[in-house]
């Protein structure tokens, strides 16, 4: 192609595009105006952007104050709402239920006249030994709540024996006082045992040890008592006053002899490290005691100078019994509790003294007893511990257990916590004239955690009393086997 010609095309070429830019140019609509487009041109007075940007300022300003304002009316009508709520009590519902299932398959003849002593008269029944039984051993059902800004309440009942409901924690109370200090009135837990202060909902055996049970038997009364902590929850205490008679099924003590008691406890957890996986809780536990020695048979109320105790186990009857003692005026208890935890595996131990004076020239007694046992989880949790109470909380469980059906139409399983246990159990209520017999006892268990709230335990207990008084037969001392299981859930 000749030179000209190519030169013309690319004139050509050229000429259109650069009347196709002209064209689309005029089609594009003109920037705006307005007062709410802020012109950055350098034609623009300079005061005129700063009384924009100080317009723009105030209206940011005026947002600003808006939103502190109603975020303001929005927590005083929450605090409002709040307080309007602690002008009327609230309300919260618990319960528990434990089914047990109690097997005797072995005892030698004295242990049957310990359960079924012989009478006057004779009873078809007496000597026989213990009977198996399927029995619910706690029915619970229990309402809690506040009144108003510093008071509280707890009503609980047991249907366990649904002829003959019984009352547990029943008190009123009063919290937030000085030092971290809470007042109750009513019935509720005397401060003596470790193992007695724990909720059964929480204790690695199904009944609680020899002494414990013994020196505080079923450890509620009625009373008042203080509880309180430090700020750190290095220490916490707790003391008050209480009845010795047990009022649970009928509500009431009604006699001249008060027999009363002053109970208090101080515990320590030197050590609390690992989010509460491992600690170290130490106590000591004290009781002076005045019961009514010289009770008769026509007093309302009898003599509370006796320590009793079944055998680790639910018999109907209680193996290891001092009875009335006699003239009986005054007992002191002194206790002293120990428990290590490091991850999944736990010690823990109690020792108790009692000494019980006596009116009349009769012989002072001093009875005494002590427990101990190990537990570990194969699964890897462990016994969670309530520093402000210094007693033993809920097991978290890691892994639930659970078997259903996955969508792949295989089976989804969890195996929940698997905890085992050993425990050596001892007591002596036998001294001078007063035969309550001595107790060896030796239990292994193991646990079975569904979840935090639903567990299954079994119990293999083996145990033998001697120095028993003769309670028929001529038996003053006998061995037995045991094996409990229980189911049980909280809510």
């Amino acid at each position: 192609m000749p030179t000209i010609g190519r030169y013309g095309i690319v004139l050509a070429i050229a000429s259109a595009l650069m009347a196709s830019a002209a064209s689309a140019q005029e089609l594009l609509p003109p920037l705006p105006n307005s007062g709410n487009f802020l012109d950055v041109s350098a034609d623009a007075p300079e005061d005129e952007l700063t009384r924009r940007l100080k317009a723009l300022e105030a209206e940011w300003e005026a947002h600003k104050l808006k939103l502190s304002s109603e975020k303001i009316a929005a927590d005083q009508k929450a605090k409002q709402k709040e307080l309007d709520g602690k002008k009327k009590p609230t309300m919260k519902i618990n319960g528990r239920i434990h089914l047990d299932y109690w097997a005797f398959p072995e005892a030698t003849p004295g242990i049957g006249y310990f359960e079924h002593p012989a009478s006057m008269p004779p009873n078809a029944q007496q000597g026989q030994d213990p009977e198996d039984r399927f029995a619910f051993r706690r029915v619970r059902l229990e309402m809690k709540g506040d009144l108003l800004e510093s008071m509280l309440y707890r009503l609980q009942v047991d249907f366990a024996d649904p002829s003959d409901p019984a009352i547990k924690d029943v008190y009123i109370g009063f919290r937030d006082l000085p030092y971290n200090q809470e007042l109750l009135i009513g019935n509720q837990k005397r401060p003596l045992g470790l193992d007695a202060l724990n909720s059964s909902r929480f204790n690695v055996f199904l009944e609680r040890p020899f002494v414990v049970e013994a020196f505080n038997e079923d450890a509620r009364r009625l009373g008042i008592a203080v509880y309180g902590v430090s700020d750190d929850e290095f220490i916490n205490w707790r003391y008050g006053v209480y009845n010795l008679e047990n009022v649970s099924s009928d509500g009431a003590y009604i006699g001249d002899a008060y027999q009363l008691s002053l109970n208090g406890r101080l515990s320590i957890s030197p050590i609390y490290e690992c989010d509460g996986a491992r600690y170290l809780h130490m106590a000591i536990a004290g009781v002076v005691a005045h019961p009514n020695g010289d009770a008769n048979s026509m007093s309302s109320n009898s003599n509370e100078g006796r320590f009793r105790t079944r055998p680790e186990a639910r018999s109907s009857n209680r193996w290891l019994d001092t009875g009335a003692i006699s003239g009986a005026f005054a007992y002191e208890i002194l206790g002293l509790e120990m428990m290590y935890n490091d991850g999944p595996f736990q010690l823990t131990s109690e020792y108790q003294f009692n000494w019980t004076q006596r009116s009349g020239g009769r012989q002072d007694v001093m009875f005494h007893g002590a427990y101990v046992y190990a537990s570990y989880f194969l699964t890897g949790e462990h016994m969670a511990y309530d520093r402000a109470s210094g007693t033993l909380d809920r097991v978290k469980v890691k892994n639930n257990f659970f078997c259903v059906d996955n969508l792949s139409g295989q089976h989804g399983t969890g195996l929940g916590a698997w905890q085992v246990a050993a425990r050596y159990s001892y007591l002596d209520v036998s001294d001078g004239d007063i035969f309550g017999g001595v107790g060896h006892s030796g239990t292994l268990a193991m646990n079975w955690h569904w979840n935090d709230y639903a567990k299954v335990q079994f119990n293999a207990i083996y145990g033998a009393i001697d120095d028993h008084k003769d309670v028929g037969g001529g038996y003053t001392g006998g061995d037995y086997w045991i094996l409990g299981t229980r189911f049980a859930v909280d809510f």
